[in-house]
């Protein structure tokens, strides 16, 4: 057996019956680089907010960057149920062309509608996945990239009413 495949009780890996594996675990991939960057800025943006708002945004920063940390684990064992290596590369530290880098000076609100920002893309980028995991006929990451792409449209739902 390749060591980048994982066998089911059947002896096969999850992927054998899904079409197109390769592009569903690069999508897979995708989000998940850009999930572990967000656990980073968030992180980041919860040991450096300050101002009146100080305890509900370091309180929902850290409940979102837990339960993100949580679904890194969940992505990239879904990568390995599909026979392929979960690696999320270095650029995935560094921001990606609609994002910024954390800037551990701005203000608050600042703070909030830049993880705002960041949620909605990777939701968009989850829904994304979704699609192709169907065409795929993947329905279990179809169903993961789902449950994903609610928490972080939650999650930019709560960060916008917390600007508001």
């Amino acid at each position: 057996m390749a060591k980048d495949k994982v066998e089911t009780a059947s002896g096969k890996d999850a992927g054998s019956a899904i079409s197109n594996v390769k592009t569903v675990a690069e999508g897979l991939s995708d989000v998940l680089s850009e999930t572990y960057r967000m656990v980073l800025k968030t992180h980041i943006y919860h040991w450096n907010v300050t101002g009146p708002q100080f305890r509900s945004i370091h309180m929902l920063t850290e409940e979102h960057y837990t339960e993100m940390f949580g679904a890194v684990d969940v992505l990239a064992e879904r990568i390995r149920a599909l026979g392929k290596p979960a690696v999320v590369a270095p650029q995935a530290f560094q921001s990606g062309p609609d994002s910024a880098e954390p800037d551990a000076g701005q203000n608050a609100q600042e703070m909030v509608a830049e993880l705002q920002g960041e949620h909605e893309r990777l939701a968009a980028r989850m829904r994304a996945l979704v699609e192709t995991a169907e065409e795929a006929k993947d329905f279990a990451t179809g169903d993961l990239a789902t449950a994903r792409a609610a928490f972080h449209e939650k999650a930019a739902w709560m960060l916008r009413a917390s600007a508001a």
